[in-house]
């Protein structure tokens, strides 16, 4: 069956519709405007937006790239594209595709600039809730012990830890163990062999001034008490088939999985993860996993009958809402909801660093102000194995640092107290530093972007269109008042684009705006520079 679909919107868009074997596809051909420039999606794309005239086809309902995935689109020129579903698009000859087999696949003109596209969308489709994760996230930083402990998560390397960043000059914050701590998955008690005294330890962090977050997952190891259990309630995930429990293979092994489009069984756990926090004094958890990379290729019978695997990522996103110390790595929609994310794991390579502000300008276009850049260094933990001590690249690891630093969160992993020399340990504590210092204006953002949906770290292309920055990723705003303009390539010098105005440099040095400068940074200098009225 064929159909014919007309949208208006200040120009003709070419629509079609065509039929595969199992479904009826809509085309719609949206031709560029002069100039005119893409982003959205996913922002585990970022590096390649905004997109090239002619792109590979990214599709929406499994191509998330270890992060966040929205059906939204939005364009220099004030336009966007929203689908209440999945969609596939590319860029080919001037165009924009967009596949889908949605009827409400929509392309709006909404004004002329990025910012206008995003503002009018968000108030549609992803409004702020007025509400925040905890505001410590963006006034301190996080430390995490993923990259030093890895699968060997044990009391008394937490603790020392902890002890040594304070010891070196670091301040409090945010203290996250991560994966291994618990006996095995599905189970919420600390292993005894690793783990002498919980409660002692996590009294002790809280003494020393850190709030203790503990990660989890959806899944639940076999052949366990709590396997039976929550088979028995009916609240994992079951094959479509069989309605047997599915076992989904996922990095860590094979495991069940909670299906949490079951409100009764996302009840259960929410109960579970509040009996954990009673039980050791934590206050709050990584949610982990939910990726639909690790469902693809199989149907299930999910409680919510309507739900694929991307509504099953963005219900587990979902979870931590019910906690206002919480952090995810992945997701389907949820933007301007108080939920903390996190880029995708990002490798040790200076490649990495490139990718950062990308990926933070793109998260919050999409909706997710609020957050962090990865780890710093980067969190990918097969990329530090067999490096040597003596062997790390400081220079790298000191430039991430300053890139987190005026960020709306920073995070560190890899200590820099073990792989960096005294001077460039006392310069990632010093921007550690500078971000607590910063701490007030970032929350003040976060707090406009909680109604506004505002981004908190801005492209220069949202903060000032049409000023030949659309092509800029390696400069950004932090809220309306600070340009920052980190290293992100190895190098003790840089250009910095000026816009219009008068600016101010964190050394003192004033500027006339509208031109570029070519500016030296030694590894203790990251220029930034005030926006003067």
């Amino acid at each position: 069956m064929k159909r014919k679909l007309v949208i208006q919107i200040g120009l003709c868009l070419a629509i079609c519709c065509f039929t595969t074997a199992q479904r009826a596809v809509n085309e719609v051909a949206v031709p560029l405007l002069k100039n005119e420039k893409w982003w959205g999606g996913m922002v585990g794309a970022a590096s390649q937006m905004p997109f090239e005239s002619n792109t590979r086809l990214f599709d929406l309902s499994k191509d998330n790239f270890n992060n966040q995935n929205v059906p939204f689109l939005l364009s220099s020129a004030g336009r966007y594209v929203w689908s209440d579903s999945t969609f596939s698009f590319k860029m080919q000859n001037d165009t924009l595709f967009i596949y889908s087999i949605s009827e409400h696949v929509q392309v709006v003109e909404a004004g002329k600039t990025l910012k206008e596209a995003h503002l009018a969308a968000a108030r549609k489709h992803f409004p702020s809730t007025g509400t925040l994760p905890a505001e410590v996230f963006f006034s301190q930083p996080q430390y995490n012990t993923w990259i030093e402990l890895m699968y060997d998560q044990n009391q008394k390397d937490i603790l020392a830890y902890a002890h040594k960043a304070l010891e070196f000059g670091f301040p409090t914050g945010i203290f996250m163990v991560d994966d291994n701590w618990q006996r095995y998955y599905g189970n919420f008690d600390f292993k005894a062999e690793k783990f002498d005294d919980p409660k002692a330890m996590t009294a002790e962090l809280h003494r020393l001034g850190f709030k203790i977050m503990l990660w989890v997952c959806p899944y639940f190891t076999s052949d366990s008490p709590e396997f039976r259990e929550m088979n028995r309630k009916g609240y994992f995930l079951r094959n479509k088939n069989n309605r047997n429990p599915a076992i989904i293979r996922w990095w860590n092994g094979y495991s069940a999985c909670l299906d949490v489009t079951n409100p009764a069984a996302v009840d259960y756990f929410i109960k579970i993860l509040q009996k954990t926090q009673q039980d050791y004094g934590v206050d709050g958890f990584k949610f982990d996993g939910g990726d639909v990379g690790y469902m693809l290729g199989s149907e299930y019978a999910y409680f919510e009958q309507t739900a694929d695997v991307n509504v099953f990522s963005q219900r587990w996103a979902e979870i931590g809402i019910r906690f206002p110390y919480n952090e995810l790595r992945t997701t389907w929609k949820t933007g301007g909801q108080p939920l903390v994310q996190r880029l995708g794991d990002k490798t040790y390579a200076w490649e990495s660093n490139n990718m950062l502000i990308p990926g933070m300008t793109t998260a919050g276009l999409l909706g997710f102000s609020y957050t962090c850049p990865d780890m710093i260094g980067g969190g990918s933990f097969g990329s530090f194995l067999n490096i040597k001590e003596g062997e790390f690249d400081e220079e790298l690891i000191v430039r991430s640092c300053q890139i987190h630093a005026l960020m709306p969160m920073m995070q560190f992993s890899v200590a820099p107290w073990r792989v960096l020399n005294p001077k460039n340990r006392e310069i990632c504590a010093h921007f550690a530093r500078l971000h607590e210092q910063m701490g007030p204006y970032i929350v003040e953002n976060a707090r406009k972007s909680s109604i506004t949906c505002e981004p908190i770290v801005q492209s220069m292309e949202y903060a000032f269109p049409h000023q030949g920055f659309v092509d800029c990723d390696d400069q950004f705003m932090l809220g309306e008042k600070y340009l920052v303009a980190p290293m992100v390539t190895q190098g003790y010098e840089r250009t910095v684009k000026l816009p219009k105005g008068r600016w101010r440099d964190e050394r003192g040095k004033t500027y006339n705006g509208g031109q570029a400068i070519t500016i030296d940074v030694p590894i203790d200098r990251l220029p930034y520079f005030e926006r003067l009225k």
